[in-house]
């Protein structure tokens, strides 16, 4: 992924820019899969909302492999990963005095989830 500099931002804003990268990439999660968010704290970029951290959701789809802004953001290269959209229940995120059929979906990266136990 090229540096991203001055000269091409006027170009990235008129045809709209994408993360996503050509390359094959395993998923490490599949659809109905139930996951759980780590409870990261770093003190660099992260896309990974407080609020999920440490929660638990399901799978819903699979948007394909994308560039990790973690990385990006520090020049560490741009880490080719699937992208998740994650299903989350209101109880799960907000607790017991919402309605269990209320839900949130968030598009999470690889690295923010791991197996739920």
């Amino acid at each position: 992924m090229p540096t991203l500099t001055p000269d091409i931002v006027p170009g990235l804003i008129a045809t709209g820019a994408s993360a996503r990268l050509d390359e094959d990439v395993a998923p490490k999660f599949s659809i109905g899969d139930a996951v759980e968010m780590k409870n990261i704290n770093p003190v660099t970029h992260t896309r990974l909302p407080r609020y999920v951290r440490g929660k638990k959701g399901i799978v819903e789809r699979d948007h394909g492999v994308f560039a990790f802004p973690d990385t990006g953001a520090h020049g560490l290269g741009h880490k080719a990963q699937h992208v998740y959209s994650v299903k989350f229940s209101f109880r799960e995120l907000w607790g017991e005095d919402h309605a269990e059929n209320m839900y949130l979906y968030i598009d999470m990266f690889d690295d923010y989830m791991r197996p739920a136990p």
